[in-house]
């Protein structure tokens, strides 16, 4: 879904209490639904996943060189995050001390540690040898003046990752005045955006698992139900299938929040059910929502979800090669004003882009947005995610990542049939 899922399946999710399955509270939910209920027939689906290699990574490496020598960048330097991850397969978890990497246009890479790390930080690093440690009453930002030095780039430009804090920012201007710290996102967008045929198969996996996850949370609904019930049986299913994962859902009006409600509330018959969630395989990233009704649809709840279900699909038929990103966003817009709804983001309507690039990051650029002329190319990947919503009333969203190709777009998960069928 749109900004922040984490943020959505916090809404959802509550204490898992008590699950329900066969009419019976169960008092220790994952474990009895693991024994006896509908998870106890899941497998891992985990067997076969082959990893990115490190010759793809060292490609990474140098298609990003490639890029600072284009846009006029001498190095890019980044700290933990899904960036360090793409490049070095490096994972850290970021507080304030000061961990980066540094890769020039040319010359050797380098790497910024605090001293007491640097044994943990060895277990990760398999690129580049030059590892500069700091002790901790020491400043870490002479260290890092001291690799910009020695590659000569005092008074050169410096490009930092979308993902590096202020503070460091900071730090490396102050500690090097001479140079000219810009955005590296040209160069880091520009390389994650296009997806290898390794990094679609890892998230093809991660759409199969959240479909097989979707599938068995699906059976467990029950009258009474809340959102956390139903979020601890999403989390035990992903866990069965050998993952990790979850699923947010809303219920009833709750399903016009886009990012669900902090409210309890427990699910009844007729109640349209909005469900969100997905999972990682390697770090690359699944994100599938549904919308079915508890019960027997009303001919108004068909309607809508007929609509957003041709919305979805007239912005799944606009994405081809060299068509402008807002294209996309137009033409599931387009569905939705033709039937009086809107106009632009307003409600009862779609408040929200069309989709957003999806890869190691749950949201990553390049958006589904009006304005955005960027044009699509074989291997970005995105979501397809109209939204209708009727405020006070229900919403409806059906999202389903696809991928580009030569000859337009593909799926990873095929779409929902109809209201009473949400997968194949």
């Amino acid at each position: 879904m749109s900004l922040n899922r984490r943020n959505f399946l916090k809404t959802t999710a509550g204490a898992a209490g008590a699950a329900w399955v066969g009419g019976r509270v169960l008092a220790s939910p994952v474990q009895e639904l693991k024994k006896n209920g509908p998870i106890a027939g899941l497998k891992p689906m985990t067997d076969g996943i082959v990893r990115i290699s490190d010759a793809e990574r060292l490609a990474r490496m140098e298609k990003a060189r490639q890029l600072m020598v284009e846009i006029g960048i001498d190095a890019i330097a980044m700290e933990g995050g899904s960036s360090l991850v793409y490049f070095t397969d490096v994972n850290w978890w970021n507080s304030e001390r000061t961990f980066l990497w540094v890769l020039p246009a040319r010359g050797e890479m380098a790497w910024v540690c605090p001293k007491f790390e640097e044994d943990r930080a060895r277990e990760q690093i398999r690129f580049g040898s030059d590892i500069r440690t700091w002790e901790e009453d020491e400043s870490p930002f002479r260290a890092i003046a001291d690799v910009i030095a020695s590659r000569g780039l005092c008074t050169g430009r410096i490009g930092l990752e979308e993902q590096v804090r202020f503070f460091l920012y900071d730090g490396i201007r102050k500690a090097v005045p001479g140079i000219d710290c810009v955005s590296a996102d040209p160069v880091t967008i520009g390389c994650r955006v296009i997806k290898s045929p390794a990094e679609l198969a890892l998230m093809q996996r991660a759409n199969d698992i959240a479909v097989a996850a979707y599938k068995a949370a699906l059976t467990m609904l029950r009258e009474g139900m809340t959102k956390g019930e139903f979020g601890a049986n999403a989390r035990a299913a992903f866990s069965a299938l050998g993952v990790s994962g979850g699923i947010g859902a809303g219920f009833g009006e709750q399903t016009a929040f886009p990012h669900g409600s902090i409210k309890p509330r427990t699910l009844r018959k007729g109640d349209i059910v909005l469900m969100d969630g997905g999972c990682e395989v390697e770090g690359y990233s699944s994100d599938i929502s549904r919308t079915i009704v508890f019960g027997e649809p009303t001919k108004r709840q068909r309607e809508v979800w007929d609509l957003e279900k041709k919305a979805q699909l007239a912005a799944f038929q606009a994405a081809k090669p060299g068509v402008p990103c807002e294209a996309v966003d137009l033409a599931a817009r387009k569905v939705l004003t033709d039937a009086g709804l809107g106009p632009d983001y307003k409600v009862p309507g779609l408040p929200h882009r069309t989709g957003h690039g999806i890869g190691l990051d749950g949201h990553e650029g390049i958006y589904l947005v009006r304005g955005n002329n960027t044009p699509m190319r074989p291997g970005m990947c995105f979501t397809n995610e109209p939204m209708i919503v009727i405020p006070g009333e229900f919403g409806v969203r059906l999202e389903d990542d696809m991928h580009i190709t030569d000859d337009g777009a593909k799926f990873f998960s095929q779409p929902s049939p109809s209201i009473e069928q949400p997968f194949i």
